[in-house]
């Protein structure tokens, strides 16, 4: 298990995997109270993405996630209206992952102490995200909980925001994607990601923090891409792209899907690998290039391209399974859909996930 001291981060990817194993064995534990009732979860999504609950016929999805430590970036740059957009992606792309289409979501947002406007400019940004993603806000709540609450000293309010949201089984589907279907030789297809999305920013905060101190969000913006945005604190809080109205249009068409992973936390292995059941493996060697702001963060703190992919979603933010035959089509559909989208590599009969990368070959049992 990794030492969190030693660990770039400051936390443990392999600790916080098995604690939320053993949490999850506890609410298993639960699921006998729902046994032949309305409300009864799914016992054979381990591992996925969401949790499937069944009330007769319908079969409905639920996610819950938060956006982490990227609040406090906000914070330094006094805005708040894009955050919406990280909320509903965590939740919206973890439900289209199994073929829940996202239908609602509530959201709880504990602050140290109420400011009205940073959360009026909170829920605009939350409203316009779910117009996006066709998602009706259905509920909520604001607890002021005083220094229980914490974060960067100069902001008018300090919060944690978290939403749990539910779907519907895409009627195309007998079952949701778990990955059980796919086969060796199956093609894999990459969602391009234009930002950090709501991952990674421990490492990254880290790293600006000690190239440029206590006030990094203020440095100049140094990447490739020089000019998109003038600060680092902008380029940090690009907001989330939200991929589940793309991945429904695919089911819409009736294209084959026989798993997804969406690329948060744990980077692109450790998430592809929730996906790849029956000993089956990924040569991933088309991968979207790694963000301007990801290179230029490796190259002043001098992180690994192994750390980096650990961490980070190195520009690609949703993996897809389908065959073949119907590789091209499903491409031609994302990008209809206004997504950047390749084919990335393929599936192997030999278990593990390898990237063909341009900093090398990067192997994960």
């Amino acid at each position: 298990m990794n030492d969190t001291k030693n660990n770039p981060a400051g936390y443990s990817i392999e600790e916080g995997n098995a604690a939320s194993r053993n949490a999850y064995n506890w609410s298993k534990k639960t699921f006998v109270n729902r046994k032949g009732k309305p409300g009864e979860p799914a016992q054979d999504l381990d591992g996925g993405f969401s949790n499937e609950i069944r009330f007769g016929a319908e079969r409905l999805g639920i996610s819950s996630d938060g956006i982490g430590t990227k609040i406090e970036v906000a914070e330094r740059l006094n805005k708040y209206d894009t955050l919406g957009y990280d909320l509903i992606a965590m939740t919206a792309d973890d439900l289209i992952a199994a073929g829940f289409v996202p239908t609602n979501l509530s959201n709880i947002i504990d602050v140290n102490h109420l400011d009205y406007d940073v959360v009026d400019q909170m829920m605009r940004g939350l409203h316009d995200a779910a117009n996006f993603a066709q998602v009706a806000i259905t509920g909520g709540e604001i607890a002021e909980l005083g220094n229980r609450i914490g974060g960067w000293p100069g902001a008018k309010m300090n919060f944690n925001w978290c939403s749990t949201a539910i779907g519907v089984l895409h009627p195309s589907l007998a079952q949701p994607l778990s990955g059980k279907t796919a086969q060796a030789g199956h093609v894999v297809v990459a969602l391009r990601s234009p930002s950090f999305r709501s991952n990674g920013y421990s490492l990254a905060r880290k790293t600006l923090q000690k190239v440029f101190g206590d006030n990094w969000h203020d440095a100049p913006y140094d990447g490739t891409d020089d000019g998109l945005y003038p600060t680092w604190g902008d380029a940090m809080l690009a907001p989330s792209l939200i991929y589940s109205s793309g991945v429904a249009a695919l089911l819409d068409a009736g294209l084959p899907l026989h798993g997804v992973a969406h690329i948060t936390g744990g980077g692109v292995a450790d998430n592809f690998q929730r996906v790849l059941k029956n000993g089956l493996g990924a040569v991933l060697d088309n991968l979207f290039e790694p963000l301007p702001a990801m290179q230029r963060l490796c190259e002043i703190g001098d992180i690994s391209a192994e750390t980096a992919y650990l961490y980070w979603n190195m520009g690609t933010g949703m993996l897809l399974v389908t065959e073949e035959a119907s590789a091209a089509a499903v491409v031609a559909s994302l990008q209809a859909s206004g997504y950047d989208a390749q084919v990335a590599g393929h599936l192997t009969a030999e278990s593990g996930v390898t990237l063909r990368v341009g900093a090398g070959e990067l192997r994960y049992a």
